[in-house]
């Protein structure tokens, strides 16, 4: 079922764990996605943002993610991730989207603060939950090398106010994660830590591929509801798809793309695993 307003958000939070969201491109990546979460019987986030909608189309990329919600045995978010523009947002929101992310984080902070405003205006006016970002997370969500972990940090000592001033309902943040895999990368978790203390919205970590199991454990404990995840899924879905072609029945639409859609339900299915505390490996 496609799920409404900030329930799930809400729901991980009081329960103590993360929603895992992941990044779609295509009909077999969704359908791996929601297969995982179906398999565990736990909701999931599937998100797309500009990088996304460059290949497939920002029109049938939510039509056909929003229909795949509609059906599914749990609830899934449909979620608008990374978007730079209000234009972007409110096309999002009409088409169906449950929640929205601005990113004001290339802006100075006053920009920053009034074009999220903005965006969080137009979602709540239409049952649609909003995030925002504080600090500058590093890296390129659609590339899966060459990351680089320099970014502006969040200011622990600004979190309150951006949060007041906008009105969002999740932040994200940059404590040290990047998009996309750089080697080593470091989260700061003291300084995570000091954001959660201040922080009155749930948390949210972008770039969490490749981080160690016992990482991404911690900050569940340290506010964070909401885990971005691209990477991961994307290389799964390509050594999928390259194995499908090796196939004797590489002819096959089927042959060729279920390696691939299967990659990636492997991979959902190990980090919600991770992400809710009632779930082991043996499960």
């Amino acid at each position: 079922m496609l799920a409404r307003g900030i329930g799930l958000l809400t729901a991980a939070v009081e329960r103590g764990y993360a929603l895992g969201a992941f990044t779609t491109y295509n009909l077999e990546v969704t359908q791996g996605i929601i297969a995982a979460a179906e398999r565990l019987g736990k909701p999931v986030i599937v998100q797309a943002g500009a990088g996304a909608f460059s290949y497939a189309g920002r029109g049938p990329l939510a039509a056909m993610s929003l229909a795949m919600a509609a059906s599914s045995r749990v609830a899934v978010g449909i979620h608008l991730d990374h978007s730079r523009n209000l234009e972007e947002i409110a096309s999002c929101i009409e088409l169906g989207y449950s929640s929205v992310m601005i990113d004001g984080s290339f802006l100075p902070i006053e920009a920053n603060i009034a074009i999220t405003r903005a965006a969080v205006d137009l979602a709540h006016g239409s049952g649609v939950w909003a995030e925002g970002e504080l600090g500058a997370i590093g890296g390129d969500e659609n590339v899966s090398v060459g990351a680089n972990p320099e970014s502006t940090m969040t200011d622990p000592a600004m979190v309150r106010t951006f949060v007041e001033e906008t009105g969002v309902d999740a932040l994200a943040v940059a404590v040290g994660n990047v998009h996309g895999i750089s080697t080593p990368v470091e989260i700061d978790l003291a300084r995570l830590s000091a954001i959660h203390r201040e922080c009155t919205v749930p948390l949210v970590l972008h770039g969490a591929s490749g981080l160690p199991d016992e990482v991404i454990r911690t900050v569940v404990g340290l506010g964070v509801a909401k885990i971005n995840l691209n990477t991961e899924l994307r290389r799964a879905f390509f050594e999928g798809l390259r194995d499908g072609l090796k196939g004797a029945e590489a002819d096959s639409f089927d042959a060729v793309m279920r390696p691939a859609r299967d990659a990636v339900e492997q991979i959902v299915e190990s980090k919600l695993r991770l992400l809710w505390p009632d779930m082991h490996p043996a499960d």
